[in-house]
């Protein structure tokens, strides 16, 4: 096993890392701690590392930096007591380095039981800075908190923001030029139905598809089946597809258990509850619950659901395109979650879609593709004015299809925007 990490890590300290997009995350490159990357699979924490180490090239030798990939075929099977010849044998080829600080990426890293243990040593026992990445939220919520005790900043990856996004597709943006915002509105509409898992940017619509497909069956059977020893597939497709099906609406755990049991599943309560948190776990769906002054009562309430990806819904759902409002109320969560883990939707005379605290500033937001009818505007205004008294704001946003304007009331402002400047501001 040595041998081996000594050809993988001599293979990529030669290696030229190029095409690599930078993404909007600043991950810190000298600090004490180490670095989480957490996320779900393939939506490029390996190119943030790669985005890293490209900087660090620019001050560092190659020959200080290692980089191991623990999905790599020809590291399988590995232990966790294999994990000790990275150093040993990166040491044996370059013992001066034990006197520099070393860069150490360590890949996928969750693929290996107990790596926690050996990963904590060598950074209190060596000189040199870690970086993990990990698919399952797992390594932030427990392993992590638990076993790194301090010593890790975490930070959680998502599948292309909407501004990663066109700088992937080369388009530039200018709110002032014609010609950017057509490109730029002509790109949102693909990004709602398509999503943005950097491998399907530049593909054809059913090459996009099949990708999707292939990682939902790798996210089910690495991060789900497998980790968990799941015994009822066909139980867990069916709480996938429910949920993809059902982006943005109010969802009860209790109605779909008595649901499926109708429909002759043989199941408890605790194995839908167990189910739906392992897709959680996996960072493939999100819920939020209504906002409400105790844990309590916001558990007594139905959650709304959400997807790591506007990809995933078309999977399942053909007629994807009819029920635009809902994928752009899927945007709009995603552009928020990537602020804060912390989003609640209220539930008053009237509901808004969500609340929540970003970079310390109370946040507001209403979601309408449309507001053409006096009724629907009217509604939507209302529910964000009450909303706003509840929460003692004086701004809030109406996010459209097309609309721009600021709406005014007493001393409250409403800021109705289309998505696409929304999400670009």
């Amino acid at each position: 096993m040595r041998e081996t990490f000594k050809t993988l890590i001599t293979d990529f300290q030669e290696r030229k890392l190029d095409n690599i997009i930078s993404r909007e995350y600043d991950i810190p490159v000298g600090s004490e701690k180490i670095v989480s990357l957490v996320g779900v699979r393939r939506c490029g924490k390996t190119s943030i590392l790669f985005d890293i180490i490209n900087s660090l090239k620019k001050k560092v030798p190659s020959e200080n930096i290692i980089y191991v990939n623990f999905e790599d075929d020809r590291l399988f099977p590995t232990e966790l007591g294999d994990l000790n010849h990275i150093m040993e044998g990166y040491y044996e080829m370059r013992p001066e380095k034990r006197h520099e600080t070393v860069y150490v990426f360590l890949d996928e890293v969750q693929n290996i039981a107990g790596w926690e243990r050996y990963v904590r040593r060598i950074y209190d026992t060596l000189n040199i800075r870690v970086f993990v990445t990990g698919s399952s939220s797992k390594l932030l919520s427990k392993e992590i908190a638990t076993s790194l005790r301090g010593r890790t900043l975490t930070y959680e990856i998502f599948p292309y923001s909407f501004a990663d996004f066109l700088k992937a597709k080369g388009i530039k943006v200018n709110f002032n030029s014609s010609d950017s915002v057509s490109y730029i509105k002509n790109a949102l509409s693909e990004y709602l139905t398509d999503g943005g898992f950097p491998e399907t940017v530049l593909q054809s619509a059913d090459i996009k598809r099949r990708i999707l497909r292939d990682y939902l069956d790798l996210i089910v059977y690495k991060d789900i089946v497998e980790r968990y020893g799941i015994k009822n597939n066909s139980l867990l497709k069916h709480i996938i597809k429910y949920s993809f099906c059902n982006i943005g609406t109010l969802v009860s755990l209790n109605k779909l258990y008595n649901d499926l049991k109708s429909q002759g599943y043989k199941l408890s309560k605790d194995t839908v509850f167990d189910y739906y948190s392992y897709l959680e776990d996996a960072y493939a769906v999100f819920s939020i619950p209504v906002f409400r002054n105790s844990i309590k009562e916001e558990n007594r309430n139905p959650r709304k659901i959400y997807s790591v990806d506007n990809g995933f819904k078309g999977v399942y759902d053909a007629f994807v395109t009819d029920d635009f409002s809902k994928l752009y109320e899927n945007a709009v969560f995603l552009h928020l979650r990537r602020q804060t883990p912390e989003i609640y939707y209220y539930s008053g005379k009237q509901e808004v879609d969500f609340y929540c605290v970003a970079e310390g500033k109370k946040v507001l937001v209403n979601v309408s593709y449309k507001i053409d009818s006096p009724k629907t505007r009217e509604r939507e205004l209302n529910g964000l004015l009450e909303a706003m008294e509840y929460f003692k704001m004086s701004e809030a946003y109406l996010i459209t299809a097309d609309e721009e304007e600021t709406f005014q009331q007493d001393d409250r402002t409403i800021h109705i925007l289309p998505l696409w400047k929304w999400l670009l501001g």
